[in-house]
């Protein structure tokens, strides 16, 4: 039996390593802004199971994947202009889309990790925007989920070789 060799991996990565961009066009060609103010984010795959045990599982359950959904759960700091005091585009995006019926609902969304590691991804999400209200002195924050409408597609990462 062999002897595992101690692991190079020794630093933690950070959650704060992923950026969120949104396609501001209305053509064919992504015209991708970053999403600001992202205090929280978690991205996640939800697997749907269905039991396929049979006779010959002895009695052992057995299960299959037959359907993957994905969303993003973040908490946006609604950022401002701080003369003309107009919220940020994106912002403004996301909002107008989680009011919205059919195709004004959904919007075009990527994410990776801002240091150009592999996981980056894309894909069209339904919106709801929470905004968390609060008291005097609480922070203007917002609960945003996006819903996968669709499969998130694997990209490239746009900052993959350098970093931000």
């Amino acid at each position: 039996m062999s002897t595992p060799v101690e692991p190079a991996e020794t630093e933690t990565a950070l959650a704060r390593r992923y950026r969120l961009e949104l396609d501001m066009g209305t053509t064919a060609a992504p015209v991708w802004a970053i999403v600001p103010g992202v205090q929280e984010f978690d991205p996640s795959v939800e697997p749907t199971t269905q039991k396929s045990a049979t006779y010959e599982d002895e009695g052992w359950d057995d299960n299959t994947v037959t359907e993957l959904a994905w969303t993003i759960e973040m908490t946006l700091l609604h950022r401002c202009h701080p003369e003309t005091k107009a919220f940020n585009p994106a912002q403004e995006k996301l909002r107008l889309a989680g009011e919205s019926f059919g195709t004004a609902s959904a919007v075009h969304v990527r994410w990776y990790d801002r240091e150009g590691r592999d996981e980056a991804y894309e894909g069209r999400a339904l919106v709801q925007w929470d905004p968390d209200g609060g008291a005097t002195d609480d922070l203007d924050s917002i609960g945003v989920t996006l819903t996968g409408k669709g499969a998130k597609t694997k990209i490239t990462n746009p900052l993959a070789g350098g970093g931000a």
